[in-house]
């Protein structure tokens, strides 16, 4: 069973929900922010992560979950960055955006408001099951 849930955010223009779920599974690389890193390496397999389209839409999109634990990042050798394996879990049934989380008194805490500039933040089960409430669906 998963203990944790995290949210993750792509521009969809780099990498999308729909790339995820056509490549089927992608390491998320390219992390350079100690804290997001650190959130990366407190992933463990079979974690539940919300897939959050940034700059473009400003939604989570998705539900993903991690299939491979936190490993040296391949796109910075021998620098201390990680990444993770994530492959797509569930499309959301109604994208929930950015404007209804800020609305939404139950998510008024929700790391992704206030550690705004990460890409990778801690969601709490509340908040995640919150979020899959708003999303109209189930996983």
């Amino acid at each position: 069973m998963p203990t944790g849930t995290w949210l993750a955010k792509s521009e969809p223009f780099k990498y999308s929900w729909t790339q995820l779920v056509t490549d089927k599974r992608t390491t998320w690389d390219g992390v350079r922010n100690f804290e997001a890193r650190n959130n990366l390496r407190a992933m463990k397999k079979g974690d539940r992560v919300l897939f959050y389209h940034s700059n473009e839409g400003k939604e989570v999109v998705g539900v993903a979950k991690v299939v491979a634990e936190a490993y040296a990042d391949p796109s910075a050798p021998g620098e201390d960055w990680s990444v993770v394996d994530l492959a797509p879990l569930k499309p959301l049934k109604v994208p929930v955006t950015l404007a209804t989380i800020k609305a939404d008194k139950k998510l008024a805490n929700m790391a992704l408001l206030r550690r705004s500039r990460l890409s990778v933040v801690p969601v709490t089960a509340a908040e995640f099951e919150r979020i899959l409430e708003l999303a109209q669906t189930r996983l």
